[in-house]
């Protein structure tokens, strides 16, 4: 149950309940990742799935459902909450939420870098009837993919999840924006990282191999960026210029 007044009004609502509202948007984002993910898998040149093709397609779609409508009914909770013991139902259905939502993108990256792998066998064993355009082609489509998945992560675990974000104690800060170190007057004061951000981290570290104005802090921030980038490389290093130097 969360501290304070039994009854919570709405024009004096604590600054981390604000933003479960300023970010609502967030959580579609999200959902809308999932899909375009889901067909990128499908429209991929070269046989890579693990099993059929359709597989991780559609067991992404499978748990998606069932998350968006989740997401829809605590949302509604949400903007209706006006006790602690409201929010407190709001809480609970969003620590379900949030850890369907990471099964989900775990799913996701363990389909989508196995594919990496199974791209990198076929090249090694010298595959020659996969022409380099198609294997440039699929190893856009992983890079994208695996951008989109460590997005995913980074929104997920960042100070505990958007989806108990300012409902539960505790949740450690795994990203320090630059906009949290300057605050007033370069940025609102009341400015918190929404989805897009954590897509830029992922983009930048995807490219750069490294973090850029976003820094990691924890333990699990660092690992998950040093993962992003070592498949990022396996993938622009090897696969990408393999099918260059096919082409030429």
């Amino acid at each position: 149950m969360i501290p304070g007044a039994r009854r919570r009004d709405a024009h004096a609502m604590d600054e981390p309940l604000m933003a479960i509202h300023r970010h609502g948007a967030d959580f579609w984002l999200a959902r809308a990742s999932v899909v375009v993910i889901a067909g990128l898998q499908l429209s991929m040149i070269n046989d890579l799935a693990v099993g059929p093709r359709w597989l991780a397609p559609v067991l992404e779609v499978a748990l998606l459902v069932p998350l968006s409508i989740g997401t829809a009914w605590t949302q509604s909770m949400a903007r209706e909450a006006i006790t602690d013991q409201h929010w407190a139902v709001v809480a609970r259905a969003r620590r379900l939420i949030r850890a369907a939502a990471l099964v989900l993108t775990a799913i996701i990256t363990a389909m989508n870098i196995a594919a990496v792998c199974e791209l990198v066998r076929l090249m090694l064993a010298g595959h020659s009837h996969r022409t380099g355009a198609t294997l440039l082609l699929d190893a856009m489509n992983l890079w994208i993919t695996n951008v989109m998945a460590f997005a995913l992560w980074f929104w997920s675990i960042d100070h505990g999840g958007p989806a108990a974000r300012g409902l539960t104690a505790g949740g450690w800060t795994d990203f320090l924006f630059p906009q949290l170190r300057l605050g007033p007057p370069d940025c609102p004061p009341d400015w918190t990282p929404g989805y897009l951000d954590y897509l830029y981290v992922a983009f930048t570290n995807a490219t750069a191999f490294s973090p850029t104005d976003t820094l990691p802090l924890t333990a699990r921030a660092k690992l998950l960026m040093m993962f992003e980038s070592a498949v990022s490389l396996l993938t622009i290093a090897l696969v990408v210029g393999r099918a260059i130097s096919i082409m030429m």
